[in-house]
């Protein structure tokens, strides 16, 4: 591949795995930060947690009944129980405990501290209760009737050493890893590390993605529609495509087909941002304003946040034929530097504006916590723009990727047609923020199902993605025909069946790879 022309690379036919091999290889995990353990929900660890002290820290009951010895229930059966004396009660957190001596029970309730002398806990429901009787089905409440607190209880059965006993450090022991680092962090994990006494843990941020549809015939949805007019769907689907894959993402106002003013929404909304997603504009059309507005001026060229060519040298993804080296030539502009620098998260300490999610450009959220040189973090030199290539792919044939402004923002440029934005998204856009956020892997799991229906005429040359139904017995069925505009079938699909770019037809029967989107 030769020099580019304004941040254009139409020059030749990228593969599907050379573009995305090409933008994942300049991005870097965000910056790790320390969070409270709430706010560490969905996002990566980025340190080992170990455990401090044992869990449970002491021996304690799994049952509301009797904290016994096991000597003195030798021989006991239905028909014949043992009598033991009660010298109280031991409820969770209690931290004086009575000792168990010969013939003697405590009542012990769920989650109490086993007490010295007593080897096993038998349940209420294997006594009377403290009542006369046969078994018991429950204790009454203390308040009710404190005289169960002593007297005598009636053991029906026999117990081993250390029934219905939660040992100390059973769950995990003192200095035992808890969490590795790499762990998405759910509900369970915060479930450990509350356990473990975590009040805060050092995760890598969840990024921002800023979405931004373009097309002056788009109308939000509630709004009527005037001739020539669409309700805008690809803003929504992939603010929602992003949330899925873990990020915080924000849906921008729809720009109509102005170049000066996308490039104002990008400006206006690159500070905070970590990716920043376009839909439209990017084919061959008049009105294609992405392309316009990011193949020159303050983004691409030499101007406010550009480098002289797409990264630096006029070079921005190496030579021809390769998947790309770092272009490292020097960059020009105001913002842009001199180019020289690592470009991991751009300049100085950036507000990461967290806490904050919704739409029409509500990009900066209610605060949240600092993280040093804030932004998408990419490899590489050089100053920054976007180059716009054309994909052996079908739907999403054209596409467009750079890094803009001092922390080097990835903006990629989708096309406009709902099918072709959304499979973009998941080849592209996806692996991009799961490597933000440090999680692998960071594809969609991709399986071999049987074809249940035939594939015809898929274009020779190009790697077609057709929408599907995954079956549980192994099967998949492909939804809808091949056109990029048919919304309703990508609805009910849950998987993309894989045509190479050699073949023309699939026969039914046959054995096909699957993108699972599920």
């Amino acid at each position: 591949m030769g020099e580019t022309n304004g941040g254009h690379d139409e020059g030749r036919l990228w593969t599907v795995d050379e573009h995305l091999t090409d933008i994942l290889r300049q991005l870097t995990p965000l910056e790790p930060i320390d969070v409270p353990l709430l706010d560490a929900q969905g996002c990566v660890l980025a340190e080992d947690v170990t455990v401090p002290v044992a869990l449970p820290p002491f021996d304690n009951s799994s049952m509301d009944g009797y904290a016994v010895r096991v000597a003195d229930l030798a021989g006991v059966r239905d028909g014949s129980p043992r009598v033991l004396d009660v010298i109280g009660d031991i409820a969770a957190g209690d931290a004086t405990l009575p000792t168990v001596h010969p013939g003697q029970a405590a009542r012990i309730m769920t989650g109490a501290p086993l007490p010295p002398g007593a080897d096993a806990v038998v349940p209420v429901e294997w006594t009377d209760a403290g009542r006369g009787g046969g078994p018991a089905t429950t204790m009454r409440a203390h308040s009710a009737d404190p005289s169960g607190a002593t007297g005598q209880v009636r053991v029906h059965r026999s117990a081993t050493a250390g029934a219905h006993v939660r040992p100390r450090g059973s769950d995990v022991a003192a200095g035992e890893l808890a969490l590795g680092s790499g762990t998405l962090v759910g509900p369970p994990q915060i479930s450990l590390l509350a356990a473990i006494g975590r009040a805060r843990v050092r995760v890598r941020p969840r990024p921002r993605v800023v979405v931004i549809s373009t097309g002056s015939e788009l109308v939000p949805p509630g709004e009527p529609l005037t001739p020539g007019s669409i309700h805008d769907s690809n803003s929504f689907a992939l603010t929602a495509a992003a949330r899925d894959a873990g990020a915080l993402a924000y849906r921008a106002d729809t720009v109509t087909d102005d170049a000066e003013a996308l490039r104002d929404a990008i400006e206006d909304h690159l500070g905070r941002a970590d990716v920043l997603v376009t839909s439209g504009g990017v084919s061959v059309g008049a009105y294609d304003v992405v392309k316009e507005a990011l193949s020159g001026g303050p983004f691409g060229g030499a101007g406010a946040f550009g480098a002289v060519g797409a990264f630096g040298a006029g070079v921005p993804f190496g030579a021809a034929g390769s998947s790309g080296t770092a272009g490292s030539g020097d960059g020009g502009g105001a913002d842009g530097g001199a180019g020289s620098g690592d470009g991991k998260g751009g300049s100085g300490d950036r507000d990461r504006d967290r806490g904050g999610s919704g739409d029409s450009g509500g990009a900066a959220g209610a605060g949240g916590a600092s993280s040093s040189g804030g932004g998408a973090a990419a490899s590489g030199s050089g100053g920054s723009g976007v180059d716009f290539r054309r994909l052996a792919m079908q739907p999403g044939k054209p596409q467009g990727f750079g890094l803009l402004g001092p922390a080097r923002v990835p903006l990629l440029a989708l096309p406009g047609n709902p099918v072709s934005s959304y499979v973009s998204f998941e080849l592209f856009v996806r692996p991009v923020v799961r490597t933000l956020m440090g999680m692998t892997p960071v594809h969609r799991p991709v399986v071999r199902a049987r074809c249940v229906e035939a594939v015809t005429r898929s274009p020779r040359g190009r790697r077609q993605f057709l929408r599907a139904r995954h079956h549980g017995d192994g099967t998949v069925t492909p939804v809808g025909g091949a056109g990029s505009h048919l919304v309703k079938a990508l609805a009910h699909a849950n998987a993309l069946i894989v045509v190479p770019e050699e073949t023309t037809d699939v026969a039914a029967g046959t054995d096909v790879d699957v993108v699972l989107l599920t």
